[in-house]
């Protein structure tokens, strides 16, 4: 992988596991939009930026487009649609280095990690293979507390409206070149501020409360992102459950996504499905099937958590 900064912009050559589309579209965040194929404009840690993925690069010398050779590797993947050329625009190598190299897990080997994935089970093959370039983002601990607590209950398209929503009213503002605005999502203090009805102006519904609770909570340190992340897995679940509203399966995307426990294995309706497809023929608890998930998987329950529910969702495995 070859990291360098052209024309005001971050390039990154022949990045290997990594599919923009399937990151950001995979269920893990919400603060995003598509513009085209592979070419997205994301919110993360306060600021903004265009990223776009391109598969086919341009061969210098001869001056036409070539696809890279295909090549194995462990997992069998094909290379061909595991390596690519990134573009993050107007972004500089410090920003890079110190925000969206950590965002996109960039210094984590992901073909080790899908060999770990099928050590542990083969029948993952092909859900490993066909979202080969999911990458676990690391997001900011409050906006995903916020953001999944908003989940429940919520299609994706609703969850990012509400988020969208929620960012253009008491987040800061943006301008971009071509004077569009766009928003971060706001701070603990601004969200401290907004009250529950308030909240509910934001088509937040039932989960106002859950909200409310959760800001007070992280606002007065009862809440700790620092404590979280020096906690055992369970204590750190624990502690995310007193929030009101905040069950098992929005604690662990919490844990996954937010604090980067990778042994977190969220379960939801179509995880259930799936796990019930894939292994047990029958109605099954969530519970058991979580107990399942940790003892088979150990610490990347998470990742196969993601490539089996990105993949099964989208093939309707237990549909």
């Amino acid at each position: 992988m070859n990291i360098y900064s052209e024309d005001k912009n971050v390039i990154i050559e022949d990045a290997k596991d990594f599919d923009i589309e399937d990151i950001l579209e995979c269920g893990q965040c919400f603060h995003f939009i598509r513009l085209d194929d592979k070419d997205y404009e994301l919110m993360a840690y306060g600021k903004y930026l265009h990223i776009k993925q391109i598969e086919e690069k341009e061969d210098k010398k001869n001056k036409v487009k070539t696809k890279k050779d295909t090549v194995k590797n462990n997992t069998g993947c094909d290379d061909e649609n595991n390596s690519s050329r990134i573009v993050l625009y107007n972004t500089s190598m410090e920003d890079y280095n110190g925000i969206w190299s950590r965002y996109f897990d960039m210094e984590v080997d992901y073909s080790d990690i899908k060999n770990k994935v099928l050590t542990s089970d083969e029948r993952l093959k092909e859900a490993v293979m066909a979202k080969a370039g999911i990458r676990i983002l690391k997001q900011d601990f409050f906006e995903t507390l916020i953001s999944f607590i908003i989940s429940q209950n919520k299609q994706i398209p609703h969850i990012k409206q509400i988020v969208h929503t929620i960012s253009e009213r008491y987040g800061d503002k943006i301008l971009l070149s071509d004077e569009r605005a766009v928003y971060t999502f706001p701070s603990v203090e601004r969200l401290y501020e907004v009250s529950e009805d308030e909240l509910r102006e934001c088509k937040v519904g039932f989960r106002a409360p859950y909200i409310r609770d959760a800001v007070c909570k992280v606002y007065s340190g009862e809440i700790n992102e620092e404590k979280l992340r020096g906690m055992s897995f369970n204590d750190a679940r624990e502690a995310l459950m007193t929030i009101k509203g905040v069950g098992e399966k929005v604690a662990n995307c919490v844990l996954l996504y937010g604090l980067s426990f990778t042994n977190a294995f969220p379960v939801d309706v179509w995880m259930k499905r799936i796990m019930e497809y894939m292994y047990f023929g029958e109605d099954t608890k969530k519970e058991i099937i979580e107990s399942f998930a940790y003892e088979k998987y150990g610490e990347y329950a998470g990742y196969a958590q993601q490539y089996l529910f990105y993949y099964g969702r989208e093939k309707g495995l237990g549909k």
